[in-house]
């Protein structure tokens, strides 16, 4: 398995990263209990927590506000480090120990591609920047989505998904699948 649709999402993502500006960080995002400022942080603090789950070593309990530094270049080094990881030798087929239950580390990856990406979504949407993120890419992930998120994943927060909305005529792959995962587009 390639690293490939992940080195995608965290191009997408960091374009969007690039293109914000730090009299935004304060601005309301998709994410409800998370401002820019707040989705920036998580968003990098990913990166790493990604890593250390296919590293098999725990998360770190960092509270670094990446977002008050260059978080492009933070995001630049974490991302680095969860593209290596992955892409170790037997790094997609061993089952890794995660904070929330055992997966292959494929199918972790899946959920690193999605988070990065969806992330990069709501970032774009929160700071009026295009959210028509890589057609491609999206087109794939929301078809994996659609396959794998069930109903007992979807509620209020503190679920992984929010409920499904509905996204406009003509609306890019990108906002269809924010719209699937909950958010309004």
């Amino acid at each position: 398995m390639s690293t490939q649709p992940l080195e995608m999402a965290i191009a997408s993502t960091r374009n969007v990263l690039a293109g914000v500006s730090s009299d935004q960080m304060s601005a309301e995002t998709p994410c409800a209990s998370w401002d820019v400022s707040a989705l920036i942080n998580h968003i990098v603090g990913g990166q790493s927590f990604f890593q250390a789950g296919v590293k098999g070593t725990p998360p770190a309990a960092d509270e670094t506000d990446f977002a008050s530094g260059d978080f492009v270049a933070a995001f630049d080094e974490a991302a680095a480090g969860t593209i290596a990881a992955f892409g170790a030798e037997g790094a997609m087929e061993k089952i890794l120990n995660l904070p929330f239950g055992d997966m292959p580390g494929g199918a972790f990856m899946g959920l690193a591609v999605n988070d990065t990406f969806t992330h990069g979504w709501d970032l774009a949407k929160a700071t009026g920047q295009s959210t028509d993120l890589d057609p491609e890419l999206a087109a794939g992930i929301l078809a994996q989505a659609q396959a794998s998120i069930s109903q007992a994943f979807r509620g209020p927060e503190g679920a992984p998904f929010g409920t499904e909305q509905s996204a406009p005529d003509g609306a890019s792959n990108a906002d269809k699948l924010a719209a699937f995962l909950g958010r309004e587009v």
